[in-house]
């Protein structure tokens, strides 16, 4: 399926959901409202364009839209070596969209690095906690509005350590 028949077919098949699109490059690129983001990434992988790969999904931040945060999936066909850049925007408030991790498990770690650094929810995610800081970590440092020289709790120290 070539990148043109790809974003006809996506307009045709979620032809309410889809806010804009186009091509960077040769590059195919759609974004969507946030309700269609599961039933349009099942279409994605089981349907005609093949897209059996999650490649990765991240986060943008853009304090000054009144969606702030734009989420960004990355896709791609083994079979036309089709990629595809897909766009959810999110508000500001509460931050959450639909999780992925019933399609693709790599969606798992994804999705917990993007909740850990930027604070979005992923609704039915199995396990979403803190991927790469603590537990007691205040805030969501890849927010542009983290405080650069933010001081954090203090962990008590454990006894012990490898080798004792």
């Amino acid at each position: 399926m070539e990148e043109d028949k790809l974003l006809d077919a996506l307009r045709r098949t979620f032809s309410g959901s889809v806010l804009e699109a186009g091509l960077s490059g040769e590059e195919p690129w759609v974004i969507l409202r946030p309700e269609a983001l599961p039933s349009a990434a099942a279409w994605l992988r089981d349907g005609p364009p093949g897209m059996r790969m999650l490649l990765d999904l991240t986060c943008v931040d853009r304090p000054e839209e009144p969606e702030r945060f734009e989420m960004v999936y990355h896709f791609l066909s083994l079979d036309s070596s089709i990629r595809l850049r897909l766009k959810v925007r999110l508000p500001a408030g509460r931050p959450s969209v639909a999780s992925l991790t019933g399609l693709w498990k790599n969606a798992d770690w994804l999705e917990r690095e993007v909740y850990d650094l930027f604070g979005v929810c992923f609704e039915g995610h199995p396990d979403l906690r803190r991927l790469l800081l603590y537990d007691g970590f205040e805030g969501h440092p890849l927010r542009k509005d983290y405080p650069l020289r933010r001081r954090q709790p203090r962990l008590p120290e454990r006894d012990g350590g490898p080798g004792e």
